[in-house]
């Protein structure tokens, strides 16, 4: 499968038992955008782990939920590593009022859709990404229904 799941060190990966089931959902995702992929590696770590990226490589100073690395150009199969921080999505889970299993997954949509091209940059972009994650996650409850 060209989609996988990894935890860094002292961070329990949430999907350790239905990874060919998130993968087969992903790749549903890019398929209904005429997207293939070739490579992504889905990366969970701890706020620690992705401030120090986020420092490094963007100049950023704060914490976030998803960075996603995009290695392949407009148009080709998708290849890409994304980090996530589970205590982010934890967090923001509680601060929404949903599941953390939900917030996964509108996470692991979101780093997936800007791979295929959303933008949440302005107010009207991230009307878009939302729709777009609900879709997604819908996407993810008919597949378990099927």
């Amino acid at each position: 499968m060209p989609i996988h799941f990894h935890s860094t060190e002292g961070v329990s990966n949430p999907l350790r038992h239905a990874k060919k089931h998130y993968a087969a959902w992903l790749e549903k995702i890019a398929a209904g955008h005429h997207r293939s992929v070739e490579d992504i590696q889905y990366i969970f770590c701890d706020d620690d782990y992705l401030i120090e990226i986020n420092r490094q490589y963007l100049n950023h100073d704060d914490y976030t939920d998803i960075i996603t690395f995009p290695y392949s150009k407009k148009g080709e199969p998708i290849q890409s590593e994304i980090y996530i921080s589970t205590e982010r999505v934890k967090e923001n889970a509680q601060k929404f009022g949903v599941s953390f299993h939900m917030e996964l997954l509108r996470v692991m949509a979101h780093g997936l859709l800007h791979l295929i091209g959303y933008s949440d940059k302005d107010e009207d972009a991230a009307l878009e990404m939302r729709k777009a994650e609900d879709e997604c996650i819908g996407l993810f409850s008919y597949m378990l229904k099927s």
